[in-house]
């Protein structure tokens, strides 16, 4: 059900149009439309957050965001599913990442919608960089890390009771990396070239 999917890894300078996206899911036998914007904040720990710079490797990101809406096709009955994600810089307060779902019944796409951001931010290779006023960080998502602590707690296997993503059991884009500080990162570019 490829052709109901509508995945848009959009190029820098490129704003997310949630307009068309909650339109490509719309129709008269969807009861219900679920949507999840993600949006820069203007704080993170106490620091004032000046823009969100995404980075990824497009044609894998796509495939990865493929593979979740299989994922989620074969657990919950949904009709239509769009997924974009931005690159390059997004000022606070811009939307980076909107999924919409739509389904028969509120549940489906209530609990795909939720299960299509955890994954993404699970697996799929598009960085992250926080921009403050005062320097700024590559970071890693909450769940890419929980995910890595869950696989490594399983010995690499099963994911619970979540679908797991068919060929992904680990994350689809190998290892992120996050760089603290400038120190850390020449410390670990030094190493990189030393081997």
């Amino acid at each position: 059900m490829e052709e109901n999917n509508l995945i848009e890894i959009l190029e820098e300078g490129q704003k997310v149009s949630m307009a068309k996206y909650m339109e490509y899911v719309s129709a008269p036998l969807a009861g219900a439309i679920a949507t999840f914007s993600g949006t820069t904040k203007d704080t993170f720990d106490g620091k004032a957050v000046l823009e969100l710079r995404y980075e990824a490797y497009v044609p894998m990101a796509t495939r990865c965001i493929g593979s979740i809406c299989l994922a989620a096709r074969s657990t919950w009955m949904l009709h239509k599913i769009a997924v974009a994600h931005r690159l390059g810089p997004v000022p606070v307060g811009e939307t980076s990442v909107f999924i919409a779902v739509s389904a028969v019944h509120r549940a489906d796409a209530l609990e795909a919608c939720k299960f299509l951001i955890d994954e993404l931010k699970a697996s799929v290779p598009i960085w992250k960089k926080e921009v403050y006023t005062n320097g700024e960080v590559w970071k890693e998502n909450t769940e890419f890390l929980d995910r890595r602590l869950q696989l490594s707690e399983k010995g690499g296997g099963g994911l619970g009771k979540k679908p797991v993503v068919e060929g992904h059991g680990r994350s689809c884009c190998g290892n992120k990396v996050r760089v603290e500080d400038e120190e850390l990162k020449a410390t670990a570019e030094d190493k990189k070239s030393s081997s």
